[in-house]
């Protein structure tokens, strides 16, 4: 599925619209910023609406969301939406306040004045050259623009929501196979389908699988079969049937495990095992992730650089039989085109650019991962979280890591902490946790040319 070059909005509906299709979800208690340049809509921000509502509260946040959008270097403008679903059955309220905003007739800290907070995000992203062109106030059943206070244009208590719902845009994004998921953190529908009997075997797999690799973490053929094993299984994964081809975050856990192109619907046991086991070998995982994102010359080198392989033989090479690989999944040969045609080369294939773990994990290098195998990378994690333990920790890890990756750092933060409920005090959970808690923005998500895109388009 290609989308088209230019998704266009016509009005209001449009983009208000667009954001659940972004984000993946339809926000609740939350202000979304987009930036603009020109009259393109080019990065998407939700954050959750301020509950400190004082001058300092609300100067401090709209400073934070200004610093946010600056990783748009070339952003011009902004538009802002509230997304504020205290206003239930009664809207907007039937009348307007003396300032020309709306008049619910809310009182105490759940009326939340925005007004002044508007007054301090237009200041904070004037300053920053960003300023406001535009900002809505949705609710449960209405929505309106927050500047007019034309009420033959603007009737109280609001536009209703179907019109959002209902919008061209919207419509567009279904037939293009966009969809719109629960919030992060929220159980996946089917997940309870899925038989126990499956996770057993699997689970009972990995025990054998962790015996066997035990000793081994320090033995160059065991990791390069480790990756042989991890490069088949990515192989074999469609990337339309994963996350990051159109699944919404919620749904991923059914996606994967109706993988085509992979036995029975999901990895065999002996495989899902082996892949299991070697996630609790942290050198590994990470290996893994960097592979992924980097090519496998890197996963190697950084290895090395860290000095985790020892001289000599050592124990003999464990490693499950393989399914057929597809293609090459590595990254390409001097010279060789990559795999995915709109997708350069990175320069981290050459001999002498190798980027660093911590670069890679960082999105600071290459200069544009290979979003495709982390997509694949996704899927499989999600398939391979099932159980407990440690295993299932790395995993939702993993997949927690490529979300905020894609900037996505709601998602991100729920799979980090279903990863700590799975094995409390997860060193990379919560190092992870707390870069997404501070805001920190992955390399790759602040730079346009590297970022992950979900249509494969931009919105004009």
């Amino acid at each position: 599925m290609t989308a088209p070059e230019h998704l266009i909005i016509s009005g209001p509906e449009d983009i208000l619209g667009y954001i659940p299709h972004s984000l993946g979800y339809w926000p609740s208690q939350s202000l979304v910023a987009m930036t603009m340049q020109g009259k393109r809509l080019v990065a998407t921000l939700r954050v959750d609406l301020p509950e400190d509502c004082g001058r300092r509260g609300r100067e401090g946040f709209a400073r934070t969301v200004a610093e946010y959008l600056l990783a748009d270097k070339e952003a011009d403008g902004t538009l802002l939406v509230f997304f504020d679903d205290g206003l239930g059955d009664g809207g907007f309220g039937d009348s307007f306040g003396d300032d020309g905003f709306f008049d619910d007739g809310r009182e105490g800290a759940a009326a939340l004045s925005f007004r002044p907070l508007l007054a301090d995000l237009e200041c904070a992203l004037g300053l920053a050259g960003m300023p406001v062109r535009d900002a809505w106030r949705v609710g449960n059943e209405y929505w309106r623009n927050i500047y007019c206070t034309d009420s033959s244009c603007c009737p109280p208590p609001g536009r209703p929501i179907a019109e959002i719902r209902d919008s061209r845009l919207n419509a567009e994004m279904v037939y293009l196979g966009s969809s719109v998921g629960a919030p992060p953190g929220t159980p996946s529908p089917g997940a309870t389908d899925i038989p126990a009997a499956d996770d057993a075997v699997v689970m009972a797999t990995e025990s054998e699988w962790t015996l066997a690799l035990a000793g081994k973490g320090n033995q160059r053929a065991q990791f390069d079969a480790v990756l042989d094993a991890w490069a088949a299984a990515l192989e074999a994964l469609s990337p339309e049937a994963v996350p990051g081809g159109g699944v919404p975050g919620g749904s991923a856990l059914l996606a994967a495990r109706s993988l085509p192109g992979v036995p029975d619907g999901g990895l065999e046991p002996e495989l899902a095992g082996f892949l299991r086991a070697s996630l609790r070998v942290p050198a590994w995982r990470d290996a893994v992730l960097v592979m992924a994102a980097a090519g496998r010359p890197a996963a190697a080198a950084g290895a090395e650089a860290f000095g985790i392989f020892s001289a000599g033989e050592g124990l003999p090479v464990s490693c499950p039989p393989l399914p057929e690989p597809q293609a090459t999944a590595s990254c390409p040969e001097q010279g060789q085109a990559p795999s995915n045609p709109n997708q350069p080369a990175a320069s981290s294939c050459g001999p002498d650019a190798l980027p660093g773990y911590g670069e890679v994990l960082l999105g600071l290098s290459p200069p544009v991962p290979d979003w495709d195998t982390l997509n694949r990378l996704e899927g499989l994690m999600v398939e391979l979280s099932c159980g407990g333990g440690e295993a299932k920790a790395a995993a939702l890890t993993a997949a927690g890591w490529i979300e905020w990756c894609r900037g996505k750092g709601s998602f991100a933060h729920a799979s980090l902490t279903r990863a700590l409920e799975a094995s409390p005090g997860y060193r990379l959970a919560e190092l992870l946790s707390e870069v997404v808690r501070r805001g920190t923005i992955c390399g790759w998500a602040g730079r346009r040319e590297a970022a992950w895109q979900k249509f494969g388009s931009d919105a004009a």
